[in-house]
């Protein structure tokens, strides 16, 4: 399986470079995000490794945790898809494209 990141991914992949720089912390962001991309890559192989999301209980929408983080993907025929990349502790927010 093939797996791909939404535009919301990307955009919150960018955000936490941009928070750890500027808190001070440069490399941080970078090392951060790294490791949580290493962490979709077996998703290619094993698609259903991440637990259902609660919020949503829909098989299709699942998430990896990886503290403080959680990678939120959808499974399509073909695709991982990674909709968001979000701190555990915030509510989490999906577009209506993201849960289709």
């Amino acid at each position: 399986m093939q797996i791909q990141f939404s535009p919301s991914a990307l955009r919150d992949l960018e955000g936490l470079l941009d928070y750890y720089d500027s808190q001070g912390v440069v490399g941080t962001g970078k090392t951060i995000a790294n490791e949580l991309i290493s962490a979709t890559e077996a998703l290619a192989d094993y698609p259903e490794m991440g637990r259902i999301v609660p919020e949503f209980n829909t098989a299709s929408l699942r998430e990896l945790i990886r503290n403080p983080y959680r990678v939120v993907y959808r499974l399509d025929a073909e695709y991982v898809s990674i909709i968001r990349v979000w701190r555990s502790e915030r509510l989490l927010q999906l577009n209506d494209s993201d849960t289709k």
